[in-house]
């Protein structure tokens, strides 16, 4: 199913990826009683109604964390799920400009099926927040998710465990191009032990479905995003400098190529800042 400002499509019988303009991805878990919606997209167009049109269940809105792209639905329900840590970040993120501007490039990777306006966002207002905390149970009917805390690309990054289907939805928990240079981020240490207690639960999964990049990954970048972690502290990582969001200053772990793909064969990438490594340089 499509729309102006969304795609859609099935990746098991009871979950819906759906991707916005910029490339970024939420999903719908639909249960016998209730679905699930993880992450709200930057808020070009409005995803409730196009959810809706998916769905007559009633829905509950949660957010892997609050970046611009992961929080735009949250103003249309005004209501969401999210780690308390990342409540003032939703908030500073819900400039429309911002939204906009976060849609719009998405041309940078292929043509823009619409050219969004301003007036096609949604507008920004106070949104009741509930309190998510690592082992939050979400029962659906029949469909459970349990939500488990991976503090790195934001303090308050939290994924979604099916077990029984044996997947995460894992929003930027955990990728090709994890961004952890942010004053929002953790630093390169505490991410190390939020990816171990991710990978203590490894045997109940095997796929992660991201907040971007159409496919799902193996359970396997774990490891790999651990051992960029243990090689950044060690400083014997590639440290390629590079320009990151907002003209900032960051470094890969691998060198990659313009599709963010790593030039070695591997899978994880981390960009991060050279003085949030350490537990004791982050406040």
């Amino acid at each position: 199913m499509e729309s102006k400002f969304f795609r859609a499509k099935k990746i098991y019988d009871n979950a819906t990826l759906i991707a916005g303009l910029g490339g970024e991805q939420s999903y719908l878990i639909e249960g016998s009683e209730k679905a699930l919606l993880i992450d709200g997209l930057a808020g070009v167009g409005s995803l409730k109604a196009f959810v809706r049109e998916l769905t007559d269940l009633p829905v509950t809105l949660v957010n892997t964390h609050g970046h611009v792209d992961h929080i735009g639905a949250d103003f249309e329900y005004g209501e969401v799920y999210i780690d308390p840590a990342d409540i003032a970040l939703l908030y500073e993120h819900s400039d429309r400009e911002m939204r906009l501007g976060f849609a719009k490039s998405g041309a940078m990777f292929a043509p823009l099926p619409v050219e969004p306006r301003l007036d096609d966002v949604t507008v920004p207002s106070p949104i009741k927040t509930l309190p998510l905390k690592d082992g939050d149970i979400f029962d659906l009917g029949g469909v459970q998710l349990e939500t488990i805390s991976v503090p790195g690309h934001t303090r308050g990054t939290v994924v979604f465990l099916d077990r029984a289907r044996g997947v995460v939805y894992s929003g930027d928990a955990c990728n090709r191009n994890t961004l952890l240079y942010t004053e929002f981020s953790t630093s390169i240490e505490e991410y190390k032990e939020s990816l171990l207690h991710f990978q203590s639960l490894e045997d109940a999964f095997e796929l992660l479905w991201g907040g971007h990049g159409g496919q799902a990954e193996k359970k396997s970048i774990i490891e790999d995003a651990l051992k960029l972690c243990d090689e950044i502290m060690a400083g014997t990582d590639d440290a390629v400098e590079a320009v990151g969001i907002g003209g900032q200053t960051c470094w890969y772990a691998k060198a990659k190529n313009e599709r963010f793909e790593r030039v070695d064969g591997g899978v994880a990438n981390i960009a991060y800042a050279k003085d949030r490594i350490w537990k004791k340089d982050v406040q």
